[in-house]
Formats: C-alpha cells, sequence, structure tokens
C-alpha cells in the first residue's frame, strides 16, 4: 500500500458508496499527503434519500455547477446542485477543501464506471485510483443479515478489471469497519481476512491526531453518519450506537478508526461476491436486477420503495 501510493504522482482518491463516503477518500488522501504524494478527492452522484428523494444517481446533465470531463465524470465546486437544488456531500467537500471535487455517475455500470475513472484520472493527472468504501460493504458475500446497500460499491468494485485494462494503477481501500451498521465489525474483519489468504491484503494505516482533526473538520461540513462514527472509533469509543434514526445500530471498535487497504482484483476474485454478481452488468439497474435475483436487498430496492408513486 505504501509503495503504491509512494509511487504515485498523484492518487485519485473516490468513495464508491454514495454520499459521506466521499470522507473515507479524504482520509486516503491524508495518508497520500503524509506520504508526499497529492491526491484528488472524488465521490458518487448518489445521495441519501433524506437529501435527495429521487432514487439512484444523478446524470451527469442532472447537474448544476458541473465541469464535465467525460458523460459519466466531471468537477464540482461548492455550488453544485442537483435536481430541486440540492448540494451534494461533494460540494460540500469541496467548500471545505477549497478546490473541485470529482463527481461519478455510476448509472452506466461497471465498463461506463471504467471509461469515467480512467479519462478523469488521466486528465487529472493521476496515476492510481483508490476505490475507497465507508463500512465495508464492498466486501460483502450478499447473505450477511444487516447487508442494505451493496449496490454502489458492487458496481465500481466490478470496473476494476477493465480499469487494469486500461492500465490504471488500482487500490482498493476500506475506512470505518461495520461504521454503517451494515456488516458487524466481526463481518469485516472475516472479508479482510479472506482477501488476506488470497494474498491481496496490503496493510492498514491509521489517522493521527493532525488528520484526525482535518476529517473532524470535513465532517462537520459534510452530512454523514458512517464516517463520523469512523472518526469516534479512531477517537477510542467502543459499544453500540444507533444511526439512521434508530433504524440501524453500529457497533463501534477500535478496528473502525483504521483504514484497510487492499488488492481490488484480487478481492473481486474472491470475497467480494456481491461485485463478482455484478461485473459484466451493463448498467446499474442491471446490476440492480442481477442482486434482486440472487436475494440481496439494494439500496436502490429501498429508495425506488420509498419514493412517492408517479403522477
Amino acid at each position: 500500500m505504501l509503495a503504491a501510493i509512494l509511487a504515485a504522482q498523484r492518487v485519485l482518491a473516490v468513495g464508491i458508496g454514495g454520499g459521506g463516503d466521499v470522507v473515507g477518500a479524504l482520509a486516503v488522501a491524508e495518508l497520500a499527503g503524509a506520504l508526499g504524494t497529492p491526491a484528488v478527492v472524488g465521490g458518487l452522484s448518489w445521495e441519501r434519500r433524506p437529501i435527495d428523494p429521487r432514487p439512484g444517481p444523478r446524470r451527469m446533465s442532472e447537474i448544476e455547477g458541473l465541469h464535465p470531463l467525460n458523460e459519466h465524470a466531471g468537477l464540482v465546486g461548492a455550488d453544485a446542485t442537483g435536481p430541486g437544488g440540492f448540494l451534494f456531500a461533494e460540494s460540500h467537500m469541496a467548500r471545505h477543501l477549497g478546490e473541485p471535487v470529482l463527481l461519478l455517475d455510476p448509472g452506466g455500470g461497471p465498463a461506463a464506471v471504467a471509461y469515467g475513472l480512467a479519462d478523469a484520472a488521466q486528465q487529472l493527472d493521476c496515476d492510481l485510483v483508490a476505490l475507497t468504501d465507508v463500512g465495508g460493504d464492498v466486501l460483502a458475500h450478499g447473505d450477511e443479515p444487516g447487508l442494505g446497500s451493496p449496490l454502489a460499491d458492487a458496481v465500481c468494485l466490478a470496473s476494476g478489471p477493465l480499469l487494469a485494462e486500461r492500465d490504471v494503477a488500482l487500490l482498493g481501500a476500506l475506512f470505518g469497519a461495520g461504521c454503517d451498521g451494515e456488516l458487524t465489525p466481526a463481518e469485516v474483519a472475516a472479508r479482510i481476512a479472506e482477501v488476506a489468504a488470497a494474498g491481496g491484503y496490503l496493510g492498514a494505516w491509521g489517522p493521527g491526531t493532525a488528520q484526525l482533526e482535518r476529517l473532524e473538520a470535513a465532517v462537520a461540513e459534510i452530512p454523514t453518519e458512517a464516517s463520523a462514527m469512523a472518526l469516534r472509533c479512531a477517537r477510542g469509543a467502543v459499544g453500540a450506537t444507533p444511526i439512521r434514526d434508530g433504524r440501524r445500530t453500529v457497533q463501534l471498535s477500535p478496528a473502525g478508526g483504521l483504514v484497510f487497504f487492499f488488492d481490488p482484483l484480487v478481492a473481486l476474485a474472491g470475497a467480494a461476491r456481491c461485485a463478482r454478481l455484478v461485473a459484466h452488468a451493463g448498467s446499474l439497474d442491471e446490476a440492480n436486477r442481477i442482486l434482486l435475483r440472487h436475494g440481496i436487498v439494494t439500496e436502490l430496492e429501498w429508495e425506488a420503495s420509498q419514493a412517492p408513486p408517479a403522477r
């Protein structure tokens, strides 16, 4: 992990779960900066339902204040908004950092994600892409009792082989183990052990005091519960804590304050069964249907069930 970051000229750290996962990307960027490697931070155009009531991610054409890089990715500043005027987590991050942040639309499925990221990385002079999840569902098998939002992570991780074919160097990162209330810390540890047994574990890093203070300053401006829980873990908090208006419970643990790094291709071949299922999906909708056919609940299905009926 250190070798990959040290060898890079610039890192593109992308939160692949939507919403506050961009804070996880910032944690990776903090490590890169500590090693002397500059980084660009990014995330998905998919906000949680309290912020954007429409199911799924927003297309680049729906975003005001976007500087498009390609059909699937663009740069946003503090004033970038979606339909109805809501601000993306990445808009808040851009304001906090005082610099543009990448926004990626995963709606086209793994192939579109791969093209969007590879092209964006080239335009931004980034030679390493860090696919970053907060919580741990990126490594989900699909049968975990608490699993609720594996779709975005699965589609983005499934882009890994296509990115590698485009000669993009890759790194997988997992921040806040169990902090989204889906996989438990024990389940995340078991998935990381599975990746390690296959030779894909690349080490862990815990933010120091200075990095924690900067991450906490970002969380103060960016709506996120899971990343906030991860920072509490890094400060030593332990025990059960409710999130999502009491719908889920997080088990705070020391592991929740760490960033675990792994080889995305090794993970995709083994532990990350949800991602492997959707590897050949032609769109996010198709990936969603595949997971549903396998009895795996998704965030898109939940959002669609909560949306008001069309008039």
